[in-house]
């Protein structure tokens, strides 16, 4: 007979222990880590909220201590076969450099689609590019080729 089997029941036991002991002593910050970190309470100004409704519709809001500002409406537009949603929102904050950073946003069946003068921009297309295609636009292919 195998007479090992007992002391592997052990080992199982033995690991976890050391786990255990091992997850406890990381959790636990030394007296030092506590002064180099210090924890700043971000109190919460303003908060409301309204929904979900019936219909789907729904709001919310907040402000922070620290300038965070969020706003979102969401309504259910009745398109489909169980419909779409859609929400309209703005958040702002203030970047690690000082810079005011403002985001509206939309998101609907065309997606998330955020504006804000922090983002970067497409460039122009150019008017010779333009041009062609709006002459493509114009002559369909004549060839007919199938």
């Amino acid at each position: 007979m195998f007479t090992f089997i007992p002391s592997w029941k052990y080992l199982g036991v033995v690991c976890l222990i050391l786990c255990v002991a091992n997850a406890f002593s990381a959790a636990i910050p030394t007296e030092q880590q506590q002064q180099q970190q210090p924890r700043e309470i971000i109190p919460i100004l303003r908060s409301a909220s309204s929904g979900p409704e019936p219909s789907g519709a729904y709001s919310y809001s907040y402000e922070t201590g620290n300038g965070i500002q969020m706003e979102e409406q969401g309504e259910l537009k009745p398109e489909g076969e169980q419909g779409t949603m859609s929400v309209r929102g703005r958040y702002s904050y203030q970047a690690d450099d000082g810079t005011p950073i403002e985001v509206v946003y939309t998101a609907d069946e065309n997606g998330f689609q955020p504006q804000g003068a922090h983002l970067p921009k497409a460039p122009e297309i150019p008017e010779g590019i333009l041009r062609a295609l709006a002459w493509i636009a114009e002559h369909p292919e004549e060839d007919n080729l199938q």
